[in-house]
Order: C-alpha cells, then sequence, then structure tokens
C-alpha cells in the first residue's frame, strides 16, 4: 500500500528565498521517494543589506512577511503536514534577524530557525548525494550561495570533512571577500583533497543549476572545467541588461552568476578536478529529507 505525505522546507538565503514542497511516498518493501512537488522562489537580496549595511532594510522585512504570509498559503492549500524554516548567512548576520524572526512567527504563524554554516553543511550533504556518490569515488561537494560557500569532501563513499567560507555571490558582488579568504579556501581544499586521484565536483546552488541547463548537457553529464571557464569569458563580455535579453536570465540571477562561476572554477582548480556534476539538490531538499528521518547525526533537531 503506498502512502504520501507532504512536506515542505522554506529556504531563506542570501540572494533568495525558496519554499519547496515535496511528496515523500512510502511503499512496503521500497525505499521511500521523495518528489519535488513545487519551488516557489522569491528573489528578495537580504544579503545586501545584511553584509553592506549590518541589518535587514524595512522595505525587505516588509517584502519578507508577505513572502512568508504566501508561503504559509500555499502550504494551507497543498496540505503540507510538516514543514521547517531555515535561515541562513544574511539573517545570519544581520543584527535584527532575531527581532525579524520573532515578528515573522507573530505575523505569519511561521517559525523559522537561524542555522550556522556546519549546520547548513551537513543538511545539504545529507540532501540526495548518496545517489550520486560511488563507494570507490572522491568527490569534493560545493554549494555556493549568496553569502557562504560550503565545502564537503566524500572518500570512498563516507563524508570526510566540511567547512563553511563567508565567501558568497552576493559578497562577491559588494568586493567585501578579501585575498586571505581566497587563499585560506584554495589551502583547505588542497590539504583536503591532495591525496585523492581522479576526484570530481558534486556542484549545487541555483547559478551552477543555470549554468548547467543552458548547457544544454543530460542530467548525468558532466561539465568539464574548459566549459565553466569559457562560459565565464562568455557571460563577462556580456553587459548586465545583455545577458538579460540575451539570456533570458532573471534580474537578479544576471550579476551573481559571475562570481558563481568564478568559486566553482577554483574550487575545480585547486583540487585537480577535471569534471563537475550537477545534481539539482540543496539545502530544501536536505531540511526534507531531515525532517522525514528525524536525522538527530547532523544536529537538525531543532528544526523538526
Amino acid at each position: 500500500m503506498m502512502k504520501i505525505k507532504k512536506y515542505a522546507a522554506i529556504d531563506i538565503g542570501s540572494n533568495a528565498m525558496r519554499l519547496l514542497i515535496s511528496n515523500v511516498i512510502e511503499e512496503e518493501n521500497k525505499p521511500t521517494q521523495f518528489n519535488k512537488s513545487h519551488l516557489i522562489r522569491v528573489p528578495i537580496r537580504l544579503g545586501q543589506d545584511a553584509f553592506t549595511v549590518g541589518e535587514i532594510s524595512e522595505e525587505n522585512a516588509t517584502r519578507m512577511v508577505k513572502a512568508m504570509k504566501a508561503f504559509k498559503l500555499l502550504m494551507d492549500v497543498y496540505k503540507v503536514e510538516k514543514y521547517a524554516a531555515c535561515a541562513t548567512s544574511a539573517m545570519r548576520e544581520a543584527y535584527n534577524g532575531n527581532e525579524l524572526v520573532k515578528e515573522i512567527a507573530s505575523k505569519t504563524g511561521v517559525k523559522i530557525d537561524i542555522i550556522e554554516g556546519k549546520t547548513e553543511a551537513a543538511i545539504i550533504a545529507n540532501s540526495d548525494l548518496e545517489s550520486f556518490i560511488k563507494k570507490d569515488g572522491h568527490y569534493l561537494y560545493v554549494d555556493v550561495g549568496g553569502g557562504s560557500t560550503e565545502f564537503t569532501v566524500f572518500s570512498n563513499g563516507k563524508q570526510i570533512v566540511s567547512k563553511s567560507f563567508k565567501n558568497g555571490t552576493v559578497r562577491l558582488l559588494n568586493n567585501m571577500v578579501t585575498q586571505s579568504v581566497w587563499e585560506e579556501i584554495e589551502k583547505w581544499i588542497k590539504i583536503h583533497t591532495q591525496d585523492l586521484d581522479d576526484l570530481e565536483i558534486i556542484g549545487s546552488g541555483g547559478n551552477i543549476n543555470k549554468i548547467f541547463k543552458m548547457s544544454g548537457k543530460v542530467n548525468s553529464k558532466p561539465l568539464t572545467q574548459s566549459y565553466l571557464n569559457q562560459r565565464f569569458k562568455y557571460l563577462n563580455s556580456l553587459s548586465y541588461e545583455e545577458r538579460i535579453a540575451t539570456l533570458g536570465l532573471n534580474t537578479d540571477r544576471a550579476d551573481v552568476i559571475i562570481p558563481a562561476i568564478k568559486i566553482y572554477v577554483n574550487a575545480m582548480k585547486w583540487s585537480n578536478a577535471k569534471y563537475i556534476y550537477v545534481p539539482k539538490i540543496g539545502l530544501s531538499d536536505g531540511i526534507v529529507k531531515a525532517m522525514y528521518y528525524k536525522n538527530t547525526k547532523i544536529n537538525v533537531n531543532k528544526i523538526l
């Protein structure tokens, strides 16, 4: 007998907010399936406030409340039985972040948890990665966000080490990432990947998903470092307006896509990876799985 449950995850990032509604399908003697039902993305660039001024502006706070009201209504309409909402680096760093969480809870009934970078990396790494990781392979998982990038090394089917760095697309756009941060990332990647032969990268995040879609490749095929370099040069040669008009990029994607590629290209270079695989996974997927499995290993009890 088949049972279908509806779970939802809200990801409040530095570049956008997302609501993922997922069908959790249970069948006897079969592994549980997690099928994306709907994904709604609202481009509220909280990182622009948090990283430059240190607080979420009144205008964006109002937009957040409206978005949360909409998300709550959609969850009601879709009969979602369980949800969790997680906020990442922008809300972590805004001094009015906690105040805003209380305001949203009182006005919308949605409880938000502001999570640490380490927890974020753990939730993402425990999403659907298992199905992409071969037992005898070596991988560097790279998730690029607006405020931070999470790196996780997998070897022979096991997670070895994970770290979050304050280097993201919105920070880069605002020239807020120093050379020393880049050097720290380079050193960390080289130390943890130098003994891993034929290492491959797994990339996640809205920007690499967009690049992959533009490549026209089928899902199981990887992109090469040279392809990413070519894309970087091509996109850089276009103006912001041309990226929107010619390539059909969203207004909040057309600028951040370039610094995002820079992070992935450097990760490939420093780890000597020739290929990058792009499965469609991220924080939202990880939250749904963590709720379902009540995954105490990754310290997300408080969001369950």
